[in-house]
């Protein structure tokens, strides 16, 4: 009765997203695969694409808390985590929490704030905690961010640094929709945004059940070793300055785990980990030798991954 009871879930919150978003079903997928994962995602695409409002239509999904931050230069770090403000009646500071304290958090243009302020989110997307002047708050379960970035080429942006990009779990790119996409995109806008009609379908404790039923997903050793060589694989290539780290490796896992969930099973096989490398490693492959960019790290991993030995035992547990 749980399947059950979570494909009905998932095919509910699917279903609402199509609603606003058209013609992006597999990156609907891998988002929930990060949420059901306790991961945080990046979506990098040119602006008018569809990021926020793929992020709003999953917050409104969700009946939970939402907050949006629309990050500019100006934004204080203060502006994100709250500040203590001195209550004269009380005679004493009061902390007024800021707009990380929530379930969902929408971190729009991150990459237009300065570094002082994009790494104010390192700690509450590690850690799900704040800290501020000495005092540690923890941050509402569940905690998931979605940050989005336009490309380094539009003005005004700054990039993120290696520690901010390592602590997000995955890094889409919604791209621009097919031409049939896009005049349904204009019938279905024309008579009015469908994200204001949009309602939740689904409980904060129905996500935090699935996420724990996540976490129970089998992985056979030899599924281990093959993410493991190809961990190494990357600290070992001759174009690759700094590989993988443990952090990273932790995360292709969970991801697995997550999409194996998704696609009704409870164990991991090897196409689960082939489908997630790009997404879930190529940001954190930055910095080469030679040469760099988010689409050489892409074209690196596919050249390790064909490199290793694809063990065909039986996963199940």
């Amino acid at each position: 009765m749980s399947s059950i009871m979570n494909e009905s879930v998932l095919e509910k919150i699917q279903e609402n997203i199509q609603t606003v978003i058209i013609g992006k079903n597999d990156k609907i997928i891998l988002l929930l695969t990060a949420l059901l994962a306790k991961g945080h995602v990046l979506l990098e695409d040119t602006p008018g694409t569809g990021k926020t409002m793929l992020a709003k239509a999953l917050a409104v999904s969700v009946n939970g808390s939402y907050k949006r931050v629309q990050f500019t230069p100006d934004l204080l770090p203060s502006d994100v985590t709250g500040i203590n403000i001195y209550n004269q009646k009380k005679q004493e500071f009061e902390f007024v929490a800021g707009p990380v304290f929530t379930n969902i958090l929408l971190a729009d243009e991150l990459n237009r704030a300065t570094p002082r302020t994009q790494s104010c989110l390192l700690e509450a997307m590690a850690e799900r905690q704040v800290t501020t002047d000495g005092t540690t708050r923890a941050l509402p379960h569940p905690f998931f961010m979605i940050a989005t970035e336009n490309p380094m080429e539009n003005t005004g942006t700054f990039p993120l640094p290696e520690a901010q990009l390592d602590r997000f779990d995955m890094k889409l790119s919604l791209g621009f929709p097919t031409e049939e996409e896009e005049l349904r995109i204009m019938n279905r806008y024309l008579s009015g945004d469908p994200i204001t009609k949009l309602v939740p379908v689904c409980e904060l404790e129905d996500i935090e059940r699935m996420q724990k039923q996540v976490e129970q997903v089998y992985i056979h050793e030899d599924i281990k070793k093959y993410v493991l060589q190809l961990i190494q694989a990357t600290r070992n290539h001759e174009q690759i300055a700094l590989g993988i780290n443990p952090r990273g490796m932790l995360s292709l896992i969970r991801m697995a785990q997550a999409y194996a969930f998704i696609h009704k099973r409870t164990y991991v096989i090897p196409e689960d980990i082939k489908y997630l490398v790009k997404p879930c490693l190529a940001h954190r492959l930055l910095s080469l030798s030679g040469a760099g960019g988010y689409e050489h790290a892409q074209t690196l991993l596919d050249r390790i991954m064909l490199t290793l030995t694809v063990p065909t035992e039986d996963f199940k547990k």
